[in-house]
């Protein structure tokens, strides 16, 4: 896999699939060009919208280039001196006042593996486990699930063996052909070219429907009773694998006696879904040699998002669709590192290695490593964090995050931010977050920087610095370490020169990366597991046992929990939100990008054609759509490809932004809010003054 030129391999920072590409530097600072990378283990060379327009964001005019500190209301340019020294005595100053349970830390599934793991390694060296990252606001109830049923949080299985082995492809909450397009398109789309069956759930016809063979098109929030209906059926036909339940799982009493006296034909209708649609969804899954289930937030974003995933590892365990190649619980990854940010420990409960920080022996272990204490209550999740500002919170730390944008209920959100006696960000554009800060750190792009990622399939890759950093910037890694020395001394375990460093010691303190080294790396990368030097790592998991304390999966029967806000007469529509294949999360990359802007150059909402009729809307009006928590004018695209009812918009746009209506209630257990249903309502407005410029 060598280049005969001087581009540089290196992983596009957009999705979870985890793309190879190659950039070669042009003769002006910040210039930089994209080339293919062929022999790239995941794509092939293949990339999206997005990773083709990836380096547009890399010399934005908009790039933060000096420290900024406000003063009297306003932004000034600052020396790093300056910078640093503020965020040091204001940090110091609450701990001593507050405590260190005062102040929490955002990481950034937008950043190095080696970043990530300073950061988590900060807080608690600050005495605090008030750390969190974006996958709480994604998959946490996944990897809450796969972590306590199976033993890993991650996907089971990987692209290629799926590809090659898999017979049926279970897709729900998903929509890889937009969300996860190189994945789609290598893999899904050239599986079902070579006779495999695609199954979708998801309230919204969407471009993987044009793809798969049967679409079950439910009611947001009832992915529990459908998967009841599903289990049941299976169940009754006696379609369940008999021996794999007896000599590797428990609980399938349990999940027995759950369904007892379950109505299959109430439940479909709940759906919405014709009860025989379902059932024949059934029995192609169970009948399947190999059959694979692919997960999305459409599962995870509900107040019972650990409920939702559970019953998908229900459905994998009592058929035996685990431990073996084309099988397996897959979640579909949003961010290019979140699984690893995740990894390394940059989460309340959990160190490096999803070792928890109750847990004496794993804390013990890591202390050793890294000479001072670790706090052994678990700490705040990033919602709990914003929700505690003016109460118990009163300093925050974000890492290229955007929680005005991401969090739900967005103008409390801002409203709290307000309240804080000091946030510093460090990023590369003035977000939406930003805007609220007292220190502004400019950081580094994708572009300009070298480390780790870990891809949806639990590959890790690293990337590759192409280009200089612009003007004053500095490089994350770079700025975490003089920031952790200049908190705890010279000797406080923040000394390292480059991630190649940081990574040693990761890898002494994270089990499932300890055999990995840069030079093991090279170009393909390793998935992980990866304990000892010289392992490949695994394509697939739990081939002889589950990673369980009694090395069984666990199957455990749960029962319906409608969304916390239904229909009724003053919200009677269902409001839910999806990406979009040329956008991005908040925006902050891909709506500076010329490319993925003149695709899709503002936000819009999707109602049904009798809703729209109901309301005197017609396609192409300018709407307002409400909640509970606020309102946004948008343009309505009237289309038969949302269910009745329902209403759909996207993230991505601060001008018309969706989390403005959707509600903070959290899933009790993983603490992830519940973003794929709210009450709502949509009426003609007039447009907004920019759509008359």
């Amino acid at each position: 896999m060598s280049s005969d030129d001087d581009a540089v391999h290196t992983i596009c920072p957009y999705c979870g699939v985890g793309c190879g590409l190659r950039l070669e530097a042009g003769e002006e600072p910040g210039d930089v060009s994209l080339k293919p990378w062929f022999d790239a283990p995941v794509n092939e060379g293949a990339l999206c919208i997005k990773g083709g327009a990836s380096t547009q964001v890399v010399d934005h005019d908009d790039r933060l280039t000096e420290p900024l500190i406000r003063e009297n209301g306003e932004f000034r340019e600052a020396t790093w001196d300056e910078a640093l020294t503020r965020i040091v005595d204001e940090l110091e100053s609450i701990r001593d006042e507050h405590g260190p349970d005062a102040t929490g830390f955002f990481s950034s599934s937008k950043v190095m593996n080696e970043e990530n793991y300073l950061l988590q390694k900060l807080a608690r060296r600050y005495g605090t486990n008030n750390v969190d990252n974006c996958t709480r606001m994604c998959h946490a109830s996944t990897v809450y699930t796969l972590r306590n049923s199976l033993g890993a949080g991650a996907m089971t299985n990987s692209m290629q063996d799926l590809k090659d082995a898999g017979d049926v492809f279970w897709i729900q909450g998903a929509n890889p052909a937009e969300q996860h397009v190189i994945a789609h398109s290598n893999y899904f789309r050239q599986a079902a070219l070579e006779g495999a069956t695609l199954i979708q759930i998801d309230p919204h016809a969407n471009k993987t429907t044009r793809d798969v063979d049967l679409h079950l098109q439910l009611k947001p929030g009832t992915d529990i009773p459908l998967l009841n209906v599903v289990l049941k059926t299976i169940l009754e036909e006696g379609l369940y694998d008999e021996d794999f339940i007896e000599e590797r799982t428990t609980g399938f009493d349990h999940l027995e006696a759950t369904l007892a006296d379950f109505d299959m034909q109430e439940a479909a209708d709940t759906c919405g879904v014709p009860l025989e649609d379902i059932q024949e969804a059934a029995r192609i899954y169970a009948e399947a040699d190999n059959a694979a289930i692919f997960t999305g937030m459409g599962m995870s974003q509900h107040r019972c998002g650990v409920d939702n995933v559970q019953n998908e590892v229900n459905l994998a365990l009592i058929t035996g669709n685990l431990g073996r190649p084309g099988t397996g619980v897959n979640p579909l990854r949003g961010q290019n590192n979140v699984q690893g940010t995740c990894d390394v420990g940059a989460m309340p409960n959990v160190l490096p290695g999803y070792q928890e920080v109750d847990d004496d022996e794993a804390r013990e272990a890591v202390e050793a490593v890294w000479g001072f204490e670790i706090p052994s209550e678990p700490g705040l999740t990033n919602v709990e964090i914003s929700n505690a500002i003016g109460d118990s919170i009163h300093g925050l730390f974000v890492m290229g995050e955007n929680p005005v944008m991401s969090e739900p209920d967005s103008i409390e959100v801002e409203e709290r931010m307000d309240d804080l006696e000091f946030l510093a960000v460090q990023d590369i554009f003035m977000t939406e977050t930003a805007e609220f800060a007292d220190v502004v750190l400019p950081a580094t792009s994708w572009a300009e920087r070298g480390g780790t990622v870990t891809n949806t399939d639990r590959r890790v890759q690293r990337m590759r610095p192409a280009v200089d950093v612009p003007g004053n910037t500095r490089h994350d890694l770079d700025i975490l370490c003089e920031l952790g020395t200049r908190l705890f001394g010279e000797d406080g375990g923040f000394e390292f020169d480059g991630p190649e460093e940081v990574f040693e010691e990761l890898r002494q303190v994270c089990p499932s990366y300890h055999g990995m080294t840069y030079d093991s790396l090279g170009l393909e990368g390793i998935q992980w597991p990866c304990y000892e030097e010289g392992d490949e790592g695994d394509q697939y998991l739990y081939e002889e046992s589950f990673d369980t304390d009694d090395g069984l999966g666990e199957i455990r029967g749960v029962r319906h929990t409608e969304p916390a806000e239904v229909a009724d007469e003053e919200y009677p529509l269902v409001l839910t939100t999806a990406r979009l294949e040329e956008h991005y999360n908040t925006g902050t990359m891909s709506t500076r990008s010329p490319t993925l802007v003149r695709r899709t150059p503002e936000n819009f909402v999707d109602v049904h054609p009798a809703d729209a009729e109901a309301r005197g809307i017609e396609d192409g009006d300018y709407v307002t759509l409400r909640s509970r928590r606020g309102e946004i004018v948008l343009e309505a695209n009237v289309t038969e490809a949302i269910k009745e009812g329902v209403v759909w918009t996207t993230p991505h746009f601060s001008d018309a932004r969706a989390n403005t209506l959707t509600n903070d209630v959290l899933d009790p257990l993983a603490k992830i809010p519940e973003y794929k249903a709210a009450a709502a309502e949509v009426e003609p407005a007039k447009p907004p003054e920019s759509a008359d410029d």
